[in-house]
């Protein structure tokens, strides 16, 4: 139990904090040519490393909610999963909404409105997105942890070739089918089943993920770069996607470090990873509230090796300190689950 608590504890701080460093480096991105294109490439080269974030805690729910053996019970599963992440969701999204309105000229309810408006077909803002297609693969588990105990190792086999096989599909743009986004994103949850119960982790095996997502990792960063270089503007095509079979070789290595490498973290070390992991959500939530100001203020931006730092911490730490705040007090708690 001990090596599960450590694995997963390390693989959602590593996650929150890949989430937080793609969105500090936003206004990084489209600046080709006008900040030098070294400053640039760097940005853009740890925007195209850190894709794996988003599919790894959709990867950690795949691993504990398909390994619960327990007799499914519907009504308990969706009070107690499901609406402890639809709540928040919800309550976050009337709130950023109202922060949208907001700009360095001050606030508009025209925004502000029209944005509430759209909630049913555009998220009220950039990082809310995640839970379009997060909270319907809730209701794949049942229909999933179905699938396994059916058809066990063999049909999880079957299931992941046919999945790797549309997410290849998908980077090369050739689409069906098989390009359903909740299909590519539910695949996810089956893989970190996979990478959890069923894969066996030793140094061979890291080898072989780290050549396959180091690899995969590489050529994202050439393809972006290169891409835009040749376009004269930010060009990333599908690579930065998260459903295609770059991001699954990335994600899959990054989990498999973590489940090698969680024992061998000191336990002072392990004390902060924790403390992170459990309020991994509320990171996820609050970060982008403390990125306001890099994103509407016309402030000038650093290098980046010396400014994503300090961004990460500020919004970072902020987000951390106030899920700890939060989730203090009854009444507010329910917000950073």
């Amino acid at each position: 139990m001990a090596q599960r608590v450590l694995f997963f504890d390390l693989l959602r701080c590593v996650a929150a904090l890949a989430v937080v460093l793609i969105h500090a480096l936003g206004p990084y991105r489209h600046l080709i040519g006008e900040i030098p294109l070294a400053d640039w490439s760097i940005a853009v080269g740890l925007n195209s490393m850190s894709r794996w974030a988003v599919p790894v805690f959709i990867m950690i729910t795949g691993a504990l909610l398909l390994s619960d053996r327990r007799r499914f019970q519907p009504a308990l599963f969706f009070n107690k999963r499901f609406a402890k992440v639809l709540l928040p969701f919800l309550a976050w999204s009337v709130f950023y909404a109202y922060l949208s309105g907001w700009s360095a000229t001050g606030f508009e309810w025209s925004v502000a409105s029209q944005v509430i408006a759209d909630f049913f077909s555009h998220h009220t803002y950039y990082h809310l997105g995640f839970f379009y297609y997060f909270l319907p693969l809730y209701f794949l588990i049942p229909v999933y942890r179905w699938f396994i105990v059916e058809h066990g190792r063999a049909g999880l086999h079957a299931f992941l070739i046919v999945w790797l096989l549309t997410a290849s599909l998908y980077l090369l743009r050739v689409d069906g089918p098989w390009s359903n986004s909740i299909w590519l994103y539910s695949g996810f949850l089956m893989l970190g089943y996979y990478l959890y119960q069923e894969l066996p982790v030793n140094r061979r095996g890291v080898l072989i993920a780290t050549c396959l997502g180091g690899s995969a990792l590489l050529g994202t960063i050439v393809m972006v770069i290169s891409s835009s270089i040749e376009n004269g503007e930010y060009t990333v095509g599908r690579w930065l996607s998260y459903k295609t079979i770059n991001t699954v070789l990335a994600a899959t290595m990054v989990f498999v470090w973590c489940r090698y490498y969680a024992e061998r973290i000191s336990s002072r070390a392990m004390r902060v990873v924790t403390f992170i992991s459990r309020y991994s959500l509320g990171i996820y939530l609050l970060h982008p509230l403390f990125l306001w100001p890099l994103y509407q203020l016309d402030w000038p931006l650093m290098h980046p090796l010396l400014g994503l730092p300090i961004w990460i911490a500020v919004s970072g730490g902020l987000a951390l300190a106030l899920s700890w705040v939060l989730a203090k007090y009854r009444f507010s708690a329910w917000l950073v689950p």
